[in-house]
């Protein structure tokens, strides 16, 4: 395998791609209700509430995306892949059967979930109305996120960019069909039809999915028993990674319920800033991603010359990608909230914040890129300790110190720079140890 930026940006490119679409469609839905005549800004807060619950499950139960990739990329540089075709249906099954569980479990207790994230009022109802309807895409999006991680584990990112791209286009008409009304024909469903235009997006990307495995692969979505000996590797791997994007979404958690607090002018604010932050970290990561991948081959090659290489390049290119997210962001400095609102409180109080977002680009970059690396070398339990660490040290201190000071979303942004920074140090310094040269 030639370590090049040819060979870099072949997968990296299609992941870019690819990885948008997860934070477009939160994206979409805020600008569109942002923009509505009605309660815009009230819209706009539940869902940047709902997102980030939405959010939290996604990342943890999505994780098996990883946790394929890494097995099948190993198995493929150690020719070895015909001992795990099986694993990815049984892989999907246990995932999509606990989104189920978590729907019957979630749906009746709507209400007190965004309770604890101080939603109330009209902010309450809506962050209920839309979550009742876009929950029942969690399956849906889950089945997507583990072929992903099939196409990533056979060296592909091309399919997973037409699946994306595909639900993207569908999810912003939608949107705006649903949303707006369409003519007569349609009527004007405001929030619920962002919702609406979410699930629709997530079920066709989920079809499309199955058909591009089916017929592109020799992998078999047929759930086969017994299960694969790799499945208790996978099984190990989740609940590592389970216990990590636990902490991850403990500080999501704790800023949107700070942001909240603070008023529906600042939640709103956050949530233009947060997701702005979500798409900044998913153009950064087609470069993890490619780190994924290549190094989850190179490791199963027992190739560490070419490891090391692929780390110096992938850091490179990764940081000077942050660099250029980062300038584009200033460039726009005063436009780019006007996408989302026109009130002039929100717009205020989001560019209050929006200069350390950009400044955090490159170090985001480093961290996703060695954080996507030690996934693709099967390192999930060091992850876990990382992340767990830099919140319960790092983020949280930082965030409550601040807020006392009456920092409010400084004191969030403040505490997520000093966490990528915590998260990103502690991989590039382990990753050297190991493999020196």
């Amino acid at each position: 395998m030639a370590i090049t930026l040819k060979s870099i940006n072949k997968l990296a490119v299609p992941a870019i791609i690819a990885g948008v679409s997860e934070p477009l469609l939160s994206l979409t839905d805020a600008a569109v209700v942002g923009n509505i005549d009605l309660n815009a800004t009230e819209s706009l807060a539940a869902v940047g509430i709902v997102s980030t619950f939405m959010s939290m499950l996604i990342w943890i139960l999505g994780q098996t995306r990883s946790a394929i990739s890494s097995l099948l990329s190993q198995a493929l540089g150690a020719n070895k892949l015909e001992q795990l075709k099986d694993l990815p249906a049984q892989a999907i099954f246990i995932i999509t059967s606990l989104s189920i569980l978590i729907i019957a479990i979630t749906y009746p207790l709507t209400t007190q979930i965004f309770q604890l994230y101080n939603a109330e009022n009209i902010i309450l109802d809506y962050s209920v109305d839309y979550y009742k309807i876009r929950v029942f895409g969690f399956p849906f999006t889950l089945f997507v996120i583990a072929v992903f991680g099939i196409f990533r584990g056979l060296q592909n990112t091309y399919y997973p960019m037409l699946i994306a791209v595909l639900g993207a286009v569908l999810n912003i008409i939608l949107d705006l069909v649903f949303v707006n009304g369409f003519l007569d024909i349609i009527p004007a469903m405001h929030i619920k039809g962002a919702a609406y235009a979410s699930v629709i997006a997530q079920l066709i990307m989920a079809l499309t999915s199955a058909y591009l495995v089916l017929t592109k692969t020799d992998i078999s979505l047929k759930v086969t028993v017994p299960f694969n000996p790799k499945i208790k590797d996978f099984t190990f791997m989740i609940l590592n990674l389970f216990v990590r994007t636990l902490a991850l979404n403990a500080a999501l958690y704790f800023a949107t319920r700070f942001a909240t607090s603070y008023g529906k002018n600042y939640i709103a604010a956050y949530t233009i800033a947060i997701n702005l932050w979500f798409l900044g970290a998913f153009l950064i990561d087609g470069y993890a991603s490619a780190g994924n991948i290549m190094s989850g081959k190179l490791f199963g090659q027992n190739n560490y010359k070419d490891l090391i290489l692929l780390s110096k390049k992938l850091a490179k290119y990764g940081i000077v990608f942050g660099f250029f997210i980062a300038a584009v962001g200033f460039a726009s400095y005063n436009y780019i909230g006007l996408i989302f609102t026109k009130e002039p409180e929100v717009l205020e109080a989001f560019k209050s914040v929006f200069w350390i977002i950009l400044l955090m680009q490159p170090i985001a970059a480093a961290a996703f890129i060695f954080d996507g690396m030690f996934k693709g070398l099967g390192k999930m339990k060091y992850l876990r300790n990382v992340l767990l660490l830099s919140t319960l040290l790092v983020f949280l201190p930082t965030l409550f110190i601040f807020d006392y000071f009456n920092f409010k979303l400084h004191a969030i942004f403040i505490a997520f720079t000093l966490w990528m920074i915590a998260r990103g140090l502690p991989l590039i310094i382990k990753f050297r140890l190991d493999f020196k040269h």
